[in-house]
């Protein structure tokens, strides 16, 4: 079981998430939120698959009512990385919901990716 990555961790994001939504100044998705975000596949969560990939994908529920399903990838920086290796907590790997330069969204394609650090 990954320490790093568990459903606390989920609601946690989904939180941050929908945060960043309401603090952007983006119009596009300043009325959004997230509705949810689903744990990876347990094989994304091996800590060697992580090491290997610097990613995971799952799925996220996101929009305007919080219900179109999106793809969402997390990418994983050094500081992250390093967490994950010692089973610590990412919260502190998560950039401010402030700022919004680590999300990247495409609407269109119900996708959504974020550069932890």
């Amino acid at each position: 079981m990954n320490k790093s990555f568990d459903e606390a961790f989920c609601i946690y994001l989904e939180y941050h998430i929908g945060s960043v939504f309401e603090n952007s100044s983006d119009t596009m998705i300043n009325h959004f939120w997230c509705d949810g975000v689903a744990m990876p596949s347990p094989e994304q969560l091996d800590k060697k698959y992580i090491n290997d990939k610097r990613r995971i994908t799952t799925k996220a529920w996101i929009g305007v009512n919080g219900q179109r399903e999106y793809e969402i990838t997390i990418k994983f920086g050094k500081y992250s990385l390093r967490r994950i290796a010692k089973g610590k907590s990412l919260k502190d790997c998560v950039p401010d919901y402030l700022s919004s330069d680590w999300i990247k969204i495409d609407i269109k394609k119900a996708t959504i990716e974020l550069q932890f650090l």
